[in-house]
């Protein structure tokens, strides 16, 4: 089995909700990577906005971040384009995902080709 956990909650509107998703999804991550399960993490849509705050030491999420980020696959590049988080992605050292060539963006991950891989898709 191999996990593609895809993080969606915006950490600018979604309060605890969007940090319990972000926590848990990053858990998932942890859990796969302990039972020795290929795991890959992206974060989508509003959830870019995580690539300029997990990487802050003082964040909650800081310490599950460092322990799973050998697992982050990147930032959808599109998608940080559309939220503004593109910036913050570049600067923490986040890969920029384009496989999948949406018209009018410059890319994101590509879901057909994650389960085409093997993967089963998790989303947070």
């Amino acid at each position: 089995m191999k996990a593609a956990i895809i993080i969606f909650s915006d950490p600018t509107h979604g309060g605890e909700e969007a940090l319990g998703r972000a926590f848990n999804g990053l858990a998932a991550a942890y859990d796969f990577k302990q039972h020795d399960t290929e795991v890959a993490v992206y974060f989508q849509g509003t959830g870019t906005r995580w690539a300029g705050i997990v990487s802050q030491q003082d964040h909650a999420l800081h310490a599950l971040y460092s322990a799973v980020s050998d697992t982050i696959a990147g930032v959808s590049c599109g998608c940080a384009d559309v939220f503004g988080a593109r910036e913050a992605a570049e600067k923490n050292g986040f890969e920029l995902v384009k496989d999948n060539r949406v018209p009018g963006t410059s890319g994101l991950p590509s879901i057909a080709q994650l389960t085409a891989q093997g993967y089963t898709i998790f989303t947070f």
